[in-house]
């Protein structure tokens, strides 16, 4: 892979993998409408990777506390006992949550690879997930705050995480979704989202990396994958905090009018043209 497409694909995922625009569909996409080769799954691992570092930097001081304060620490020194009681309550909502996803990553991991794979279904997630956001759009009105998260809101939110695993939906856009419907705030939505992204980002990641020992690469292949991975960390951590930021005081329309628009393109490519990236 030269190596500006390995800095462009990286690009594309980590704005994709945090925007509610689905980057497993982008990736998959983005070269079959430019005509390019397949990056490949070795780097789209690398990729991914990336994104997880992006997203522990930018929450390594809540990951830190949720961590300690969820093994029965106290932490921070200067924090009151309800503080630490709502860290490690959140600490294990998303353990609980994570439970859904990594269940159906395991059950679903062939179909993941090969039968959910298509641009039409691709192109119909992107179009019905939009929809969806946008009707979660119009039952927000004032949004409770992330130390509001309960149990069933986690795992609710962690089932739809599940759903993401098709391409097209966005974990992102099916999470914040499911937030909003809960009654979250768009940006505690989008926060809590991102903190329970992370255990099965990093367990993903884990478990494909293992895959690629032993495998042989070139200079040029290393050297694109390097670049991938340092542009998808570094692009993913600013993504994240733009977002944050939006969602402050913005609502998620310019992502559903994006999400619908380029649904019906690529349908009427797959139309026009066939299936080919099946």
């Amino acid at each position: 892979m030269p190596l500006y497409q390995a800095v462009i694909l990286a690009l594309v995922q980590a704005v994709t993998e945090f925007l509610p625009i689905s980057s497993t569909a982008h990736l998959f996409l983005f070269p079959w409408l430019l005509g390019w080769e397949d990056p490949g799954l070795t780097y789209t691992i690398v990729v991914h990777a990336g994104t997880l570092v992006g997203i522990v930097l930018y929450f390594f001081r809540t990951w830190l506390a949720l961590g300690l304060t969820g093994l029965g620490l106290h932490y921070p020194r200067q924090a009151s006992d309800e503080e630490v009681l709502q860290s490690r309550r959140m600490f294990w909502y998303i353990v609980a949550g994570t439970i859904p996803a990594a269940i159906a990553g395991v059950l679903l991991e062939s179909y993941i690879e090969t039968t959910f794979r298509s641009v039409y279904l691709m192109g119909s997630m992107l179009i019905g997930v939009g929809l969806l956001m946008w009707y979660a759009e119009t039952r927000v009105h004032q949004g409770r705050a992330m130390d509001t998260v309960t149990l069933r809101d986690a795992l609710a939110v962690g089932a739809a995480q599940a759903i993401a695993l098709i391409p097209g939906v966005s974990r992102s856009g099916i999470t914040i979704t499911t937030g909003l419907f809960l009654g979250l705030s768009r940006e505690a939505a989008a926060r809590f989202t991102f903190l329970l992204s992370t255990p099965i980002i990093a367990g993903a990641s884990a478990k494909k990396l293992l895959d690629l020992r032993g495998v042989e690469m070139g200079d040029e292949t290393v050297a694109a994958l390097l670049a991938g991975f340092v542009v998808s960390a570094v692009a993913g951590y600013a993504v994240i905090a733009f977002l944050l930021r939006y969602l402050q005081t913005r609502t998620l329309r310019i992502f559903i009018y994006y999400r619908i628009v380029f649904g019906i393109i690529v349908l009427l490519l797959a139309f026009l043209h066939g299936d080919t990236a099946r």
